[in-house]
């Protein structure tokens, strides 16, 4: 399923148009966007948390000569699904 795709599901879910779902889907993405990158977590009881993992430097090797090189440390966002979307899945 693509974006398009997600806003027409939620529009005939929810009764609203295309544009207030595709709205609201933006301001979605946009919130947890700007939530993990404030470092917070946000938690859906029942769906799943989105969290920030830190990575720690680690070495590498370079695929075309395979020299050791240094990866750097960063940050990626997480999902942990709850028990309830795995249950959904798995049932």
């Amino acid at each position: 399923m693509n974006k398009s795709e997600l806003i027409n599901a939620i529009a005939e879910q929810s009764n609203l148009s295309k544009a207030d779902a595709g709205r609201g889907l933006d301001a979605l993405i946009k919130t947890i966007e700007t939530t993990l990158k404030a470092g917070d977590s946000i938690t859906l009881v029942g769906f799943g948390t989105f969290d920030v993992k830190e990575r720690a430097e680690r070495k590498g090797r370079n695929p075309q000569n395979g020299e050791e090189i240094t990866i750097a440390a960063t940050r990626v966002p997480s999902f942990k699904p709850g028990k309830a979307l795995k249950d959904a899945v798995n049932g």
